[in-house]
């Protein structure tokens, strides 16, 4: 490797003038296209830059094929992986979204809970949206409520019963 008394930018910068052109070439005929051939010839160089040694002149264009020829691959592997991950994503047998119907359905049990709900007292729908939403204890939404514990196992009673049969309806 030639390491003479320019600094390795200096040299790769010569490197760059002498061989970007036919390097750039060599890979728009060998991969088809102009723009994967663009992005490979940068690599090539900053795979250089990061190794920090420039080839001696007499063997240019040998490593440069080298390290081309490598990223060809790689660009390969790489496309092939990526095809077979999206190819495995359109055969799943299941869609990852809901379909239509299912939306639809789900729309339709969520209404009839909202209009359940609404049917019922006041303080039942709260107890009943604190103990299931919010999490809290009975004993605490009996204290927010103003109310008794006993009261409030009622309400949820009474608010879980008004939901159930839509609830079961829709496979939730």
């Amino acid at each position: 490797m030639n390491n003479g008394p320019f600094t390795l930018e200096q040299q790769l910068g010569q490197l760059y003038v002498e061989h970007h052109s036919w390097l750039y070439s060599l890979l728009r005929r060998r991969l088809g296209n102009s723009f994967d051939a663009a992005d490979l010839v940068h690599d090539v160089y900053l795979k250089l830059l990061k190794r920090g040694s420039v080839p001696a002149a007499e063997v240019s264009r040998c490593y440069l094929t080298q390290i081309a020829k490598g990223l060809v691959i790689d660009l390969y592997r790489r496309r092939r992986v990526e095809s077979g991950h999206l190819n495995g994503l359109k055969e799943q047998s299941e869609p990852l979204a809901p379909s239509e119907e299912a939306r639809a359905l789900l729309l339709e049990t969520l209404t009839q809970i909202e209009a359940a709900l609404h049917a019922q007292p006041a303080k039942a729908r709260q107890a009943l949206l604190m103990y299931k939403l919010n999490g809290m204890a009975q004993r605490d939404i009996a204290s927010e409520l103003q109310v008794s514990v006993s009261s409030v196992e009622k309400y949820i009673a009474s608010g879980l019963r008004a939901c159930v049969p839509f609830a079961s309806s829709s496979g939730a």
